[in-house]
Formats: C-alpha cells, sequence, structure tokens
C-alpha cells in the first residue's frame, strides 16, 4: 500500500534551469564559424528557467507538446547533457529510461550491455553481478539476450533498458515516451514495476502525452510550453491547461463560466447547461445499464457547422467513453440567436462509482480544431448498483455464452 507521507527533502532540486542549441544549417557551417568567428548559427532555446523539486516519495507528471523541451529537462537531470545555466541537485542514485539505445553499444549483446549500461547509471559490480539474473528475467529476452542489440526491434531495446533502469534501486526513476514502443502486455508489466516502486516510496518524473497515465501515476504535473513552466500543480489541472494549449486558446481568452478554469473557447457558440435524466425526469443517481439522455442547451452568436461531444470520466480522472456528433456521422447545425438542445441517448453500461461528463462544441472530430466551448466536468452522475447481471472491471459489454459437447475420438470409430 502506498505510503501518503512525503519526504520533506528533495532528492532532486532545480534551480534556474537554462539549457540552448545552436543550429546550423549546413554541417561545414560550424568550421567556417571556428576559422572566421563569423556567427553561421542560430539559438533555439530549449529550456529557460526551469525550477521545481521533486521529494521523496513524490510522482511528477511533466506534460508539454512537441518540442515544449520535456525530453531535453529528462537529459539534463538524468546527466546525459550538460545545462548552459542553473544548477541541478540530486541526492541519490537517479536512473530512467529515455531515448531508445541512450547508452547501448549496439555492436555488444544484451548480457553485455547490461553490465556496461548498468555501469553507466551507477551500479557497482557486486550489484550487477546480484541482480543480473533478476534483469534478464524482467526483459523476457530469452535467448536474444547474446544476440547483438543492432538486432533487436525497438520493443526488445525497450525491454532490455527498463529491466536495467529499474533494477538499479533508484530514489528517483524518469520515464519517458520510449516506454510506448513495447507491446501491450509488456508496457502494463512496466507500468506495474512504476507503482511497486512508487508505493514503496520512490520518487518518479514521468513525462508522457497520455493523459490518463499521468492522472492515475502522479501527485503533481508540470506543463512546459516553449522551454517555460507554465503551470505547476494537481495533475487534473495540469490537463486542463494542457488541453487549452492544444486547443490553442490564449489564457487571457474569455471563460464561460469565471469560476471554473476548465470552461473555455471561443464562445461564439456555446453551451450554457448540462442534464442528465432518466425515464422519471433529471437525476444525478442511476442504475448500470439504465438507459437515460444528456441534454445540452446552447446558444450561438453564429451560423455554424459544429461538432458536438460528450466525454465521460470516473472518479479518477480516466477517460472512459467519449462521442461526438462528427464521429456518429451525424449533423449539427447552429443559427446566429438560437437556443438549441442537442441530445445524446445512452445506456450508462458503467461500474458503480461517481463519474463526470465533459462536453465541447468545436470542427472536426476533436476540440483542437475551432474550439468555441470546452467545459469540464459539466455534471456530475452515480452509477449506484446494478439494473442486471453484475460484472467486474469498468463497463459492461454484452456477452453471450454457450457450451457444446466435443465428441471423443474413440467414439468416433465405433
Amino acid at each position: 500500500m502506498r505510503s501518503t507521507t512525503l519526504g520533506h527533502e528533495p532528492v532532486l532540486q532545480v534551480e534556474h534551469l537554462s539549457k540552448h542549441f545552436n543550429i546550423y544549417n549546413r554541417a561545414a557551417d560550424r568550421l567556417v564559424e571556428a576559422l572566421l568567428r563569423k556567427k553561421r548559427h542560430r539559438v533555439h532555446v530549449a529550456l529557460d528557467d526551469i525550477s521545481f523539486s521533486l521529494r521523496q516519495g513524490e510522482a511528477v507528471g511533466v506534460l508539454g507538446q512537441n518540442g515544449a523541451g520535456k525530453s531535453t529537462l529528462l537529459k539534463l537531470v538524468s546527466g546525459v547533457l550538460v545545462p548552459n545555466a542553473g544548477t541541478i541537485e540530486r541526492r541519490g542514485r537517479i536512473t530512467g529510461l529515455l531515448e531508445l539505445g541512450t547508452g547501448f553499444d549496439a555492436k555488444l549483446s544484451g548480457r553485455d550491455n547490461i553490465a556496461v549500461n548498468a555501469r553507466l547509471i551507477g551500479m557497482t559490480g557486486a550489484e550487477i553481478q546480484q541482480r543480473f539474473d533478476a534483469i534478464v528475467a524482467f526483459s523476457e529476452l530469452g535467448e536474444f539476450i547474446d544476440a547483438p542489440v543492432r538486432t533487436y526491434s525497438s520493443g526488445m531495446v525497450m525491454r532490455l533498458g527498463f529491466a536495467v533502469a529499474i533494477h538499479a534501486d533508484p530514489v528517483c526513476f524518469i520515464v519517458d515516451e520510449a516506454l510506448a514502443v513495447g507491446d501491450a502486455r509488456f508496457q502494463q508489466k512496466c507500468l506495474k514495476r512504476i507503482r511497486e516502486f512508487r508505493d514503496r516510496g520512490g520518487s518518479i518524473l514521468y513525462v508522457s502525452h497520455d493523459i490518463n497515465s499521468v492522472k492515475m501515476l502522479c501527485d503533481r504535473a508540470l506543463l512546459l510550453s516553449d522551454g517555460k513552466v507554465v503551470f505547476d500543480g494537481a495533475p487534473d489541472e495540469a490537463a486542463q491547461h494542457y488541453y487549452r494549449l492544444i486547443a490553442g486558446v490564449d489564457e487571457d481568452a474569455p471563460h464561460a463560466d469565471t469560476s471554473s478554469s476548465g470552461s473555455y473557447g471561443a464562445l461564439r457558440t456555446r453551451i450554457t447547461s448540462v442534464v442528465l435524466a432518466n425515464r422519471f425526469g433529471p437525476n444525478a443517481r442511476f442504475a448500470s445499464g439504465e438507459h437515460v439522455t444528456i441534454d445540452l442547451k446552447c446558444e450561438s452568436q453564429q451560423d455554424a457547422a459544429l461538432s458536438v461531444g460528450i466525454l465521460i470520466r470516473d472518479r479518477f480522472g480516466q477517460d472512459v467513453f467519449g462521442t461526438n456528433t462528427m464521429l456518429l456521422n451525424k449533423e449539427a447545425r447552429f443559427a446566429r440567436g438560437d437556443s438549441v438542445r442537442c441530445r445524446f441517448s445512452l445506456p450508462l453500461n458503467f461500474a458503480p462509482g461517481k463519474y463526470t461528463v465533459t462536453v465541447a462544441l468545436h470542427s472536426d472530430d476533436t476540440h483542437v480544431h475551432d474550439c468555441q466551448h470546452w467545459w469540464d466536468a459539466a455534471a456530475t452522475f452515480e452509477i449506484a448498483g446494478f439494473s442486471a447481471a453484475p460484472f467486474s472491471g469498468l463497463c459492461y459489454v454484452p456477452v453471450e455464452f454457450g457450451q457444446q459437447r466435443v465428441p471423443d475420438l474413440t467414439e468416433s470409430r465405433v
């Protein structure tokens, strides 16, 4: 069971960290610049004055669009890169899984690379010897452990890298998107091991585009944009800021409800109310499998054809089910000055628990395009029991079962 008490002393302290790269149009420009002392490059600022801390037992996610500086940050923390400014204070061994193949020699076998890579991340000879069999077993490489790494698939490289890093007994484990290349079963195995590490009091710095995994795994999240930390706080709030960012909605843009940072958009067409109802009328408690309607009252200041969407999340903030009119191949049109009711009708085939409904108006199939209104957790409801046969898991899927006797082979010979 996870300890809820976080250590007071940070295992990682980052202060005013900056990193830039010199970008040359041609390789020869480096030599020309060195000989003529004339600038032939442009400067790309990957990180600009980043500061944060990571305490013992804390899991911190790092969100951001491509090019925001996430991977650069992890490389600096792990020591792969050296900063141009700022300080990184580490208290204990920090290991992790960064870009595939980092620290591996493609000519060496997996077996030899275990010894080399383990040394690079600070393991002693005794530790390597003691944990070698466990590393090989976790990697599930079998006979391929003696083959050159250059013959490995990306998934095999990830297996080997993760196995070495997680067995190094670090105080902090850092994970980049490299984890996404493995097969689904091994990904689940890795995530289970990461959770076990966290539950034992280990610290985690976790980069992912998978918002659900950040919400489930992390206590806190940083949002990077253009090399700066633009938000540092609860994962749910960080996710909302991230959604605004990818939708191209400025932080200073008007909110449909000034009390909620989760309600935003251009608002030329907007949702004013969301009501769930069963056959008895509006309600907030339902039985699993019960048929309900979700009514969205919308007002428009423009003539527009938009996609109307709903997204149901569980109490952990995980996306359980979502759809919109474009995915349903339906058309939703709005006229200037109109007030319109949009209705979704569906069975709530979810397990007992508490849920939220997020609603949206946008162009195309996601709110990234012309986001008119995104309203997070616009309504809440609870599944209080089962209306039919109970089930385990998160949602119900219709199942049929049959049984048939298979004749004995000896009977057919008679």
